[in-house]
């Protein structure tokens, strides 16, 4: 597994006059995707926050959900951000993985077709990219084919290619014919001449943060410090405009300023990314509803079942997220 991490590291120049404890915790924490939905993860590494909490985090950079599943159930990274889908399954397989944070909750993909299919009926016998299956752009996939008409894997092959910087090179060179894209790399694509067919838009558990309950009994000062800097990263996103974009552009390469400018609105908006980070009980209420399809087991489990909120909680509680945002600039 250590063959496919690719570490990330550097520090942006950004001064904050809180003191950093003297005792740093080292830990690794997995991200499965090159997307905004890691985007409080990123801020909270380049931006110094998880050093102000006392946690020395390397950022690991897992090519899937699968993969940075592995790794959190084999402690490898006893954190993680990871697709909502992703814990679901693994938890109704029996696995003690549960959501600490709703980073994102709210799902919107494009279905992103080749310049030469620009209606449902050209898409038939073809193949659209996504993730991995059971994934969020599966998931996704499948409910943008059914609006136009379309039914999945019948009418439309679903292939597993990996993230978002793959799924847009499979398309650009004609390994498939569509794929389901982040609403920022579907306006690139639609300026390179392809085509937005459909939009799947809903609240989702999208990416969170996840970790392990044996984890949480064993080191919940550990969690505590994770789920501080996670808030104080979204609200840092949120008023810090520059510094996010700085971020952004790190992390996902060189782009369009035009197309910067939306990316950052999009992924900062607080009805995609909450202020407080509590986890979505009706966003995993639909991705249980979609499991329920295959698994059995999905029908009868609860939302409550797969989130720990006790964290959020506490400090939401304590008036700590509510002072942050008595000034809010942007």
């Amino acid at each position: 597994m250590k063959a496919v991490i690719w570490a990330v590291g550097l520090f942006l120049p950004v001064s904050f006059c809180s003191v950093v404890p003297a005792q740093q915790i080292k830990m690794t924490l997995g991200y499965g995707s090159i997307s905004t939905n890691h985007f409080p993860a990123w801020m909270a590494k380049e931006s110094g926050i998880f050093r102000e909490n006392g946690l020395d985090v390397e950022l690991v950079y897992f090519r899937g959900g699968t993969t940075a599943m592995m790794a959190l159930l084999s402690r490898e990274t006893p954190i993680s951000e990871i697709a909502g889908p992703s814990v679901v399954s693994a938890s109704l397989r029996g696995t003690d993985v549960v959501m600490i944070a709703g980073g994102v909750v709210t799902s919107d993909q494009w279905l992103v077709t080749r310049p030469d299919i620009k209606a449902a009926e050209q898409l038939k016998g073809g193949s659209v990219a996504t993730s991995v299956y059971g994934g969020s752009s599966d998931f996704l996939a499948r409910m943008a084919l059914k609006k136009i008409g379309l039914t999945p894997v019948k009418d439309v092959a679903i292939v597993q290619i990996g993230g978002v910087p793959e799924r847009l090179g499979a398309l650009e060179k004609g390994k498939v014919q569509a794929a389901m894209l982040g609403v920022t790399e579907a306006l690139m694509a639609q300026k390179k001449g392809f085509n937005a067919l459909a939009a799947a838009t809903q609240v989702y558990q999208a990416s969170g943060v996840a970790t392990t309950r044996r984890f949480i009994r064993e080191r919940p000062d550990i969690v505590r410090r994770y789920i501080k800097s996670q808030i104080e990263a979204v609200h840092r996103i949120k008023t810090d405009r520059e510094t996010a974009k700085k971020v952004l552009l790190k992390y996902l390469g060189p782009q369009d300023k035009d197309v910067l400018e939306k990316r950052y609105d999009y992924a900062s908006a607080d009805e995609r990314l909450p202020p407080k980070q509590y986890p979505t009980l009706e966003g995993i209420k639909n991705i249980l509803e979609s499991l329920a399809e295959t698994d059995p087991k999905a029908k009868t489990a609860k939302p409550e079942d797969f989130v720990d909120m006790s964290f959020i909680k506490e400090l939401d509680k304590s008036g700590f997220v509510d002072d942050l945002y008595k000034v809010r600039k942007r």
